[in-house]
């Protein structure tokens, strides 16, 4: 039988960072195991000592100390220290545990020769996590087996919605769509409202308008499980507003220029990996 909780899982956060801070609480909050199964690290006392008063977990300051007894070791620690800490845990890494990256442009190759281990997990998170309304798309190495594979899932839901997928490179191409994806709608959104400030709309009022249209929008297409396609179309009229907004965006490129955007991000993230 498939377990739907983490009781029984202990969890380490190396960096307790703010990805692994929405995780915490979105575990907690749903009740999915015990704030005792959780221990984090960071190197600053005030942030050791206001992640323990929010939620009741144990921070230490030695990322050793943090993974000693844990299952599931989470690495949400900034690319130019990952060296400095793969090292420090290759020296204490049980075979049995499963390890979590959520660093950009970390290969499993790299992260499995600088940790010394096989059991490596390689997720791409975004922001929306701190709300528990995020993406995460992850792959595991064959080395993680089937239990491990539903902890990784489990924990993962914490952020909202989770992926598992076949391959790699899956991951970096996520990092483009989803990991960078909050920064394309948030750029959008602005343009938007700056429209309205335009037009005449006190700008607390055009953000309220542009907030909700796009949420609603999204519920929307979520829920009629239409081609996107198909729902812009369902709102042009033949010689209306839509239609002509449409034209002026498709005649200034708006489509291609995402497309590039979210290609280049892409390929960035490949120049990432080769750069370590």
């Amino acid at each position: 039988m498939t377990s739907t909780t983490l009781a029984d899982t202990r969890i380490a956060m190396v960096g307790a960072g703010v990805m692994a801070e929405a995780m915490v609480a979105g575990l907690l909050s749903r009740e999915m195991l015990p704030a005792q199964h959780i221990v984090a690290s960071h190197p600053r006392e005030d942030r050791r000592v206001r992640l323990e008063a929010r939620f009741g977990i144990r921070v230490v300051e030695h990322n050793a100390d943090a993974v000693q007894d844990a299952d599931l070791v989470l690495l949400t620690v900034k690319p130019q220290v990952m060296h400095t800490v793969t090292a420090e845990l290759a020296e204490v890494l049980r075979p049995e545990q499963t390890v979590i990256s959520i660093a950009a442009g970390t290969s499993v190759s790299q992260l499995q020769t600088g940790l010394n281990h096989q059991a490596i997990v390689r997720v791409m998170p975004n922001t929306p996590a701190q709300i528990g309304e995020g993406m995460a798309v992850w792959y595991a190495v064959p080395e993680v087996g089937d239990e491990a594979r539903q902890r990784v899932r489990l924990a993962l839901g914490a952020l909202g919605m989770e992926l598992e997928v076949e391959d790699e490179k899956y991951v970096d191409m996520a990092t483009a769509l989803s990991g960078t994806g909050p920064t394309y709608v948030f750029l959008m959104m602005e343009a938007l409202v700056d429209a309205g400030v335009h037009m005449g709309f006190p700008r607390r009022i055009a953000e309220q308008i542009v907030m909700q249209t796009v949420g609603g929008s999204v519920s929307y297409a979520r829920e009629s499980g239409k081609h996107l396609a198909e729902l812009r179309n369902m709102v042009t009229s033949p010689g209306g507003t839509s239609a002509e907004a449409i034209y002026q965006m498709e005649k200034g490129g708006l489509r291609t220029i995402l497309s590039k955007s979210v290609y280049a991000a892409y390929k960035r993230t490949q120049s990432l990996a080769k750069e370590k």
